[in-house]
């Protein structure tokens, strides 16, 4: 008989691990969490483009008030994901969890400061020692750039919203958009570190990891209130 080839179970590389199966109860709570974070990340998104839709449109005071709505909009979706990656840093610290991880691609960031923060990333991650220590390094990386995104984004759509045609300028909406990207990078980034590390999971930590990932929204949730 064939003996089974050991190098592609489950841990043995990003692609592998994306691509492969998860067991019955991962499977659910990963679609679960994907399907609400695309959900809140295309509210946040056809927000922003109704925003610039209107503001092309000439229609100037609307898309103001349409702007105040996708700051909220970032903010939700940003403390939200903040939340998963500090979720699946702790877990991995206290339980020794030992995702496979890739390197950030600066490439696919847009802003000046989020290609900064990837290329610092692509360094530590080729001088760590440990695929743990690469997986840490990449959440704080992409936990960096989400916080610096919506402080960002945030920032520019209440100026908007409070201050309009004042501060109407094409480098404000450039901002949004550039952000919205760079989130949108994030977002992605953070469903491949998910998956992977829902592929090496133990089903006797799964409980452990979801009330971890409920305790840190509902906290989360609280600040909006």
């Amino acid at each position: 008989m064939r003996a089974p080839n050991r190098g592609v179970g489950p841990g043995s590389s990003v692609d592998v691990d994306w691509h492969g199966e998860l067991p019955k109860a991962q499977q659910h709570a990963f679609e679960t969490y994907i399907k609400e974070f695309e959900g809140s990340y295309l509210m946040f998104s056809i927000s922003l483009d109704e925003a610039i839709s209107l503001h092309q449109g000439t229609w100037l005071s609307k898309s103001f008030q349409v702007a105040a709505l996708t700051s909220e909009l970032c903010a939700g979706l940003t403390a939200s994901l903040e939340n998963m990656l500090r979720s699946l840093s702790e877990h991995c610290r206290e339980q020794g969890t030992n995702p496979t991880v890739a390197p950030l691609n600066p490439a696919d960031f847009s802003n000046v400061w989020a290609k900064l923060v990837a290329s610092s990333s692509l360094i530590w991650h080729s001088a760590l020692p440990t695929r743990r220590a690469q997986f840490q390094n990449k959440i704080r990386s992409l936990r960096s750039m989400i916080r610096h995104a919506k402080q960002d984004f945030c920032t520019v759509a209440e100026t908007l919203a409070s201050e309009g045609i004042e501060v109407d300028l094409s480098a404000s909406w450039a901002v949004m958009n550039r952000t919205h990207f760079d989130l949108n990078t994030c977002l992605r980034e953070s469903f491949i570190l998910l998956k992977c590390f829902m592929r090496v999971l133990p089903g006797i930590e799964l409980r452990a990891f979801q009330e971890k990932v409920s305790k840190g929204l509902r906290s989360a949730r609280a600040h909006f209130i």
